[in-house]
Protein backbone atom coordinates (compact mmCIF):
# COMPACT_ATOMS: atom_id res chain seq x y z
CA UNK A 1 0.00 0.00 0.00
CA UNK A 2 3.09 2.51 1.04
CA UNK A 3 4.56 1.46 -2.32
CA UNK A 4 1.36 2.83 -4.42
CA UNK A 5 1.20 5.84 -1.98
CA UNK A 6 4.51 6.51 -3.24
CA UNK A 7 3.87 6.13 -6.78
CA UNK A 8 0.25 8.26 -7.00
CA UNK A 9 2.73 11.26 -5.45
CA UNK A 10 5.04 10.56 -7.96
CA UNK A 11 2.91 11.04 -10.75
CA UNK A 12 0.68 14.36 -9.14
CA UNK A 13 4.15 15.90 -8.88
CA UNK A 14 5.25 14.74 -12.46
CA UNK A 15 1.88 15.75 -13.91
CA UNK A 16 1.91 19.65 -11.97
CA UNK A 17 5.03 20.23 -13.50
CA UNK A 18 4.03 19.22 -17.21
CA UNK A 19 0.72 21.33 -16.40
CA UNK A 20 2.61 24.53 -14.87
CA UNK A 21 4.94 23.99 -17.83
CA UNK A 22 1.80 24.01 -20.43
CA UNK A 23 0.30 27.30 -18.31
CA UNK A 24 4.02 29.13 -18.35
CA UNK A 25 4.85 32.06 -20.77
CA UNK A 26 8.12 33.36 -22.10
CA UNK A 27 9.08 36.10 -20.21
CA UNK A 28 9.63 39.19 -22.12
CA UNK A 29 10.32 37.65 -25.44
CA UNK A 30 12.28 39.27 -28.24
CA UNK A 31 10.35 37.69 -31.24
CA UNK A 32 13.02 38.61 -33.78
CA UNK A 33 12.36 37.30 -37.04
CA UNK A 34 14.80 35.17 -38.77
CA UNK A 35 15.18 35.81 -42.70
CA UNK A 36 15.73 33.18 -44.83
CA UNK A 37 18.63 31.22 -45.29
CA UNK A 38 20.28 28.14 -46.89
CA UNK A 39 23.35 27.29 -45.71
CA UNK A 40 26.05 24.75 -46.21
CA UNK A 41 26.79 22.17 -42.99
CA UNK A 42 29.77 20.14 -41.95
CA UNK A 43 28.32 17.00 -44.08
CA UNK A 44 28.22 19.36 -47.17
CA UNK A 45 24.63 19.29 -47.36
CA UNK A 46 22.47 22.62 -47.62
CA UNK A 47 20.22 23.24 -44.21
CA UNK A 48 17.74 26.06 -44.53
CA UNK A 49 15.64 27.76 -42.65
CA UNK A 50 12.64 25.81 -43.55
CA UNK A 51 14.08 22.86 -42.70
CA UNK A 52 14.53 24.18 -39.16
CA UNK A 53 10.66 24.69 -38.70
CA UNK A 54 8.71 23.37 -36.64
CA UNK A 55 11.64 22.76 -34.36
CA UNK A 56 12.70 24.35 -31.60
CA UNK A 57 16.14 25.09 -31.74
CA UNK A 58 19.16 26.56 -30.11
CA UNK A 59 21.86 28.99 -32.21
CA UNK A 60 25.39 30.16 -31.68
CA UNK A 61 27.95 31.98 -33.51
CA UNK A 62 31.45 29.88 -33.06
CA UNK A 63 34.53 29.39 -35.31
CA UNK A 64 36.93 26.05 -35.25
CA UNK A 65 40.23 27.70 -34.91
CA UNK A 66 39.13 29.95 -31.96
CA UNK A 67 42.06 30.66 -29.10
CA UNK A 68 39.34 32.00 -26.48
CA UNK A 69 35.76 32.06 -25.92
CA UNK A 70 34.64 29.34 -28.22
CA UNK A 71 35.64 25.74 -26.74
CA UNK A 72 34.16 26.63 -23.90
CA UNK A 73 30.57 27.94 -25.42
CA UNK A 74 30.80 24.57 -26.56
CA UNK A 75 31.09 22.50 -24.09
CA UNK A 76 28.74 25.25 -22.46
CA UNK A 77 25.85 23.94 -25.22
CA UNK A 78 27.63 20.10 -24.38
CA UNK A 79 26.24 20.97 -20.85
CA UNK A 80 22.74 21.90 -21.61
CA UNK A 81 22.16 18.99 -24.28
CA UNK A 82 23.01 16.86 -21.33
CA UNK A 83 20.83 18.82 -19.03
CA UNK A 84 18.18 18.64 -21.99
CA UNK A 85 18.39 14.53 -21.80
CA UNK A 86 18.32 14.04 -17.80
CA UNK A 87 15.03 15.64 -17.64
CA UNK A 88 13.84 13.92 -21.18
CA UNK A 89 13.58 16.66 -23.20
CA UNK A 90 13.76 15.69 -27.26
CA UNK A 91 13.71 17.35 -30.50
CA UNK A 92 16.15 20.21 -29.90
CA UNK A 93 17.98 21.06 -33.01
CA UNK A 94 21.50 23.06 -31.78
CA UNK A 95 22.60 25.24 -34.87
CA UNK A 96 26.18 26.75 -34.97
CA UNK A 97 27.13 29.66 -37.74
CA UNK A 98 30.71 30.08 -38.08
CA UNK A 99 31.85 33.51 -38.15
CA UNK A 100 34.85 32.57 -40.38
CA UNK A 101 33.60 30.64 -43.07
CA UNK A 102 36.59 30.91 -45.30
CA UNK A 103 38.69 28.80 -42.69
CA UNK A 104 35.44 26.88 -41.77
CA UNK A 105 35.47 23.92 -44.20
CA UNK A 106 33.30 21.09 -43.44
CA UNK A 107 36.02 19.30 -42.75
CA UNK A 108 37.34 21.32 -40.06
CA UNK A 109 34.24 21.81 -38.78
CA UNK A 110 33.72 17.75 -38.82
CA UNK A 111 37.36 17.59 -37.00
CA UNK A 112 36.07 20.51 -34.61
CA UNK A 113 32.94 18.87 -33.42
CA UNK A 114 34.60 15.48 -32.94
CA UNK A 115 35.90 17.07 -29.38
CA UNK A 116 32.44 16.99 -27.98
CA UNK A 117 29.84 15.07 -27.22
CA UNK A 118 27.51 17.35 -28.91
CA UNK A 119 27.84 15.84 -31.99
CA UNK A 120 25.72 13.19 -30.68
CA UNK A 121 22.95 15.50 -30.41
CA UNK A 122 21.27 17.04 -33.74
CA UNK A 123 23.92 19.59 -34.41
CA UNK A 124 24.13 21.55 -37.80
CA UNK A 125 27.43 23.58 -37.91
CA UNK A 126 26.97 25.38 -40.80
CA UNK A 127 29.41 27.18 -43.65
CA UNK A 128 29.52 28.30 -46.92
CA UNK A 129 28.96 32.16 -47.20
CA UNK A 130 31.28 35.06 -47.11
CA UNK A 131 32.70 36.85 -44.06
CA UNK A 132 30.52 39.46 -45.29
CA UNK A 133 27.62 37.76 -45.34
CA UNK A 134 28.16 36.29 -42.12
CA UNK A 135 28.50 39.58 -40.22
CA UNK A 136 25.10 41.31 -41.97
CA UNK A 137 22.96 38.20 -41.25
CA UNK A 138 24.13 38.44 -37.44
CA UNK A 139 23.54 41.93 -36.90
CA UNK A 140 20.37 42.01 -38.72
CA UNK A 141 18.97 39.02 -37.78
CA UNK A 142 20.49 38.16 -34.21
CA UNK A 143 21.68 41.65 -33.64
CA UNK A 144 25.10 40.07 -32.93
CA UNK A 145 28.40 41.32 -34.02
CA UNK A 146 30.61 39.47 -36.25
CA UNK A 147 33.89 40.79 -37.15
CA UNK A 148 36.82 39.28 -38.71
CA UNK A 149 40.07 41.85 -38.35
CA UNK A 150 41.97 42.39 -41.26
CA UNK A 151 45.20 40.90 -39.69
CA UNK A 152 45.43 37.93 -37.32
CA UNK A 153 43.55 34.47 -37.36
CA UNK A 154 40.82 35.36 -34.79
CA UNK A 155 37.47 36.57 -35.21
CA UNK A 156 35.50 39.07 -32.80
CA UNK A 157 31.85 37.65 -32.18
CA UNK A 158 29.04 37.65 -29.90
CA UNK A 159 28.89 34.89 -27.26
CA UNK A 160 24.66 34.27 -26.17
CA UNK A 161 23.51 31.41 -27.15
CA UNK A 162 19.95 32.07 -28.88
CA UNK A 163 16.60 29.84 -28.45
CA UNK A 164 14.58 29.99 -31.72
CA UNK A 165 11.20 28.62 -31.50
CA UNK A 166 8.66 26.64 -33.98
CA UNK A 167 8.58 29.25 -36.77
CA UNK A 168 12.43 30.82 -36.82
CA UNK A 169 11.89 33.54 -34.60
CA UNK A 170 14.27 34.30 -31.78
CA UNK A 171 12.88 34.38 -28.21
CA UNK A 172 15.80 34.63 -25.80
CA UNK A 173 19.47 35.16 -26.20
CA UNK A 174 21.46 34.21 -22.84
CA UNK A 175 25.36 34.49 -21.81
CA UNK A 176 27.06 31.13 -23.29
CA UNK A 177 30.26 32.00 -22.59
CA UNK A 178 30.28 32.28 -18.41
CA UNK A 179 27.34 31.82 -16.03
CA UNK A 180 25.13 29.94 -18.44
CA UNK A 181 21.91 29.68 -17.41
CA UNK A 182 20.77 25.95 -17.90
CA UNK A 183 18.29 25.55 -15.87
CA UNK A 184 16.50 28.36 -17.27
CA UNK A 185 16.83 27.35 -20.94
CA UNK A 186 15.82 23.76 -20.13
CA UNK A 187 12.71 25.98 -18.28
CA UNK A 188 12.20 28.18 -21.65
CA UNK A 189 12.76 25.26 -24.34
CA UNK A 190 9.95 23.32 -22.11
CA UNK A 191 7.75 26.09 -22.19
CA UNK A 192 7.72 26.43 -26.06
CA UNK A 193 7.73 22.94 -26.83
CA UNK A 194 4.18 22.89 -24.70
CA UNK A 195 3.04 25.61 -26.37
Amino acid sequence: MERVKKWMLIGLISLMAVLAACGQEIEDPLNWEIESFDYMNQNEEMVSLDDLKGKVWMADFVFTSCETVCPPMTYNMTKLNEALVEEGVEDVQFVSFSVDPTVDTPDKIQAFMADYDLAKADWQFLTGYSQEEIEAFAQQNFKALVRKPSEGTQVDHATWFYLVDQDGKIIKAYQGFQDVPIEDIVNDIKILQNS
